[in-house]
């Protein structure tokens, strides 16, 4: 994993600290949620480090099989990672954009950046004693050793001395900094040592950079439990590449750098050559947005370093452990199942499950049976959305597929596979390779690539526009006529993902959501401006209209409900709308897994709200919206979409309705179970503190759905 999306994460119990909160909005936040007796919003950057806060917190849990906190540190780290190559340049950005209009403004544009700092060194401070006081000695008493060059037996490093001769120092490549030499480039997150040699009985030291190859295990394995932090191998063997020097310091270093893909998509004649264009330029130009050095890294290093990469000293972080941290989730991968949880196996939907088991019948029969819904992951995404795609590649009166690729597995991805076999067996195949999708651009483009030459139509996404929607249609000629089969999910075609991600889907035969669909893909694919839907919200056309107006609808009701579950919330649109409902007295709960900058339960304005957040085993990654009482009969939807501006106005979004009976009693199901919850939640303070919800019940909504989804599959078939 790569920081491109937040972490699957795993179950926990609670823990006595309260994690400390922002205490007040930036300037940029405050503005854009101030209005007539309103409160600020909430800075949404010091939300989302609240967010890893709250990850770290499971890491923290001692009542936790020591792997899977090993696993929970290092995805805290890697977030902070995805912190700073993402949201701090968009900081940086809006300061330079506030001085250039008004140089009297002096420091106080950077403001929100100096916010952000102490929160950071606060969480880097608990990383640091979690790895040194409790993880490290933690390790070693289950027998699993992350050794420092120091700690090693002399046979030890005898062993790591021929491994190095062997490997590594063959890769290695030093490089001087001086009047022939330029200062080298630095790539992203790469890990590199940061040295000052000089010639024996000279007093001026030459700069020197040696760059670890990627290639080389972070951990480098000593035998099959015991472990040594590469750069530590190469640092203690640093005389082989300066030989006959004096080395006067050598100390690790990592930069992070923007990863913004900067391309202007309305001047571009081909935009797959944009995009790689874009990508050659990310990989050389990107502004450093960070340097990070253990803390016994010499002043004058330090110094030469930020002074090369034009930061400053808030831009520079010390560390007391071991340079990302991240690199722990090789730790995760021994083969050690005593010291991780038991996995989950899914289980298999029970309409389907019958189906594949009834001679003849398959996924087409069922859904012309009913809709069924998808809860992954613990209903099977192999037994479900992939066995979809793949009996669509092989039916003979499957006529075309079309399909939006966002975010997908490796090379052996069994949906780009049915994808290909679907086109080489004779079907039109359409396939939406969004390449603007962050840290995925690359593979993207790979894919896009390997469909083509198999005969799919790749589009290329929308200019403007991020294809964000998880949408599927299945054409199928049946002796009844023309037959359109849909599958609308809230998360990415990604078997492994699928695994660990929170997330639920819609496969249906309905045919005016099939025909919306069908508007949806002329859209993408072709010059359509379709601005009106039977069933479906779609952004950026009809969804925050849509909201909108049900969240008002509700307003005007006496018994108004609304329930909302999202991974953020930071519109400020929809978050006045929210208020304007609760100031109607509507019961508003909202289930916010990162991000959120409304602020519930403030006097006169949100006193009708609750904010809550789950952070577990699994990564909660749906968005299902509840609008309506159960007497009046509420409204259900599903959907890719949430509550930010870029995806309700710079997205391509789908949200589809749930209206079968029985899925929408599992749609509440869910809801209802995350809102019990008292051992996996949090709740959203008016201040912006975090408070973990106390334990009374022990309730904890993730294996209450693993327990309900075992039941269910051997329960009565018909169930959907």
């Amino acid at each position: 994993m790569n920081g491109r999306e937040l972490h699957p994460m795993s179950s926990i119990h609670p823990i006595a600290a309260d994690t400390p909160g922002p205490t007040s909005a930036s300037e940029p936040s405050a503005a854009a949620g101030s209005g007539p007796d309103l409160p600020p919003l909430l800075d949404r950057e010091l939300s989302w480090l609240e967010f890893v806060g709250r990850v770290l917190a499971i890491a923290e849990d001692a009542s936790l099989p020591v792997l899977e906190r090993v696993k929970f540190l290092a995805i805290s780290s890697q977030n902070l990672d995805h912190f700073f190559q993402v949201r701090v340049p968009g900081l940086k950005a809006q300061v330079a954009a506030r001085l250039a209009r008004n140089a009297s403004d002096g420091p106080s544009a950077d403001q929100p950046l100096r916010a952000i700092r102490p929160r950071v060194l606060e969480l880097m401070q608990r990383q640091d004693d979690l790895f040194l006081k409790e993880l490290r000695p933690a390790l070693d008493q289950a027998g699993v050793y992350l050794r420092s060059w120091d700690e090693m037996s002399e046979a030890d490093r005898q062993t790591a001395v021929a491994l190095f001769e062997a490997k590594i120092f063959p890769a290695l490549t030093p490089l001087a900094v001086d009047p022939a030499h330029p200062f080298p480039y630095i790539s992203n997150l790469s890990l590199n040592l940061a040295l000052l040699v000089c010639r024996p009985g000279s007093e001026s030291p030459r700069f020197a950079r040696v760059k670890v190859p990627a290639l080389f295990p972070r951990l480098v394995p000593l035998s099959d439990q015991q472990f040594l932090p590469v750069e530590q191998l190469i640092e203690h063997q640093i005389e082989r590449l300066f030989p006959g020097m004096e080395i006067m310091s050598c100390v690790p270093f990592r930069v992070t750098r923007d990863a913004d893909l900067a391309i202007e998509e309305e001047d571009a004649e081909d935009l797959l050559i944009a995009i790689e264009s874009g990508l050659r330029r990310r990989q050389r130009r990107n502004a450093a947005t960070r340097l990070e050095m253990p803390a016994r890294a010499p002043e004058r290093i330090r110094a030469l370093l930020a002074d090369e990469l034009e930061l400053g000293d808030r831009d520079l972080f010390l560390s007391r452990s071991m340079l990302d941290l991240g690199s722990l989730w090789e730790l995760h991968r021994i083969a050690r199942p005593d010291l991780k949880q038991v996995p989950m196996l899914p289980c298999a939907p029970p309409r389907l499950a019958r189906r594949s088991r009834e001679a003849g019948a398959g996924i087409f029969e069922a859904l012309r049976e009913g809709d069924v819904l998808l809860h992954h992951p613990y209903e099977s995404f192999s037994a479900s959305v992939e066995a979809f795609m793949t009996e669509a590649a092989r039916d003979p009166r499957v006529l075309a597929i079309k399909h939006t690729l966002y975010r997908t597995s490796g090379p052996e991805s069994p949906i780009v596979r049915a994808l290909i076999n679907a086109a080489e067996a004779g079907k039109q195949v359409v396939t939406l390779v969004e390449l603007k999708a962050r840290f995925d651009e690359e593979a993207n483009i790979e894919w896009a690539r390997a469909l083509e030459e198999a005969g799919v139509h790749v589009v290329y996404g929308v200019v403007g526009l991020k294809a964000h929607g998880k949408i599927t249609l299945v054409v199928r000629n049946e002796p009844q006529g023309i037959r359109r089969y849909a599958h609308v999910g809230t998360g990415n075609y990604n078997p492994q993902t699928a695994q660990a991600y929170e997330d639920v889907g819609l496969l249906s035969c309905d045919e005016q959501l099939c025909a919306d669909l069908t508007d949806v893909f002329n859209y993408l694919t072709g010059y359509s401006r379709q601005q009106r839907f039977r069933k479906l919200l779609v952004a950026p056309m009809t969804l925050r209209a849509k909201l909108l107006g049900m969240i008002e609808s509700e307003g005007a009701q006496r018994d108004g409900r609304i329930v909302i579950k999202a991974n953020s919330l930071e519109d400020p649109e929809l978050i006045h709308a929210l208020y304007r409902a609760s100031q109607a007295g509507v019961k508003i709960d909202l289930i916010v897994r990162g991000v959120c900058a409304l602020r519930p339960g403030v006097k006169g304005v949100s006193e009708n709200i609750r904010v809550r957040s789950i952070v577990g085993r699994f990564l909660e990654h749906s968005r299902i919206f509840r609008f309506g009482s159960d007497a009046r009969g509420a409204r259900y939807f599903i959907g890719s979409a949430d509550l930010m501006t870029r995806n309700l106005d710079g997205r391509l979004e789908v949200v589809a309705p749930v209206e079968d009976a029985l899925l929408v009693e599992r749609l509440q199901e869910i809801l209802d179970a995350n809102l019990a919850d008292d051992r996996l939640a949090w709740e959203l303070e008016p201040d912006g503190r975090w408070r973990r919800v106390p334990t009374t019940r022990g309730f904890e909504v993730q294996e209450h759905l693993i327990e309900l989804a075992r039941r269910r599959s051997g329960a009565d078939p018909t169930q959907a």
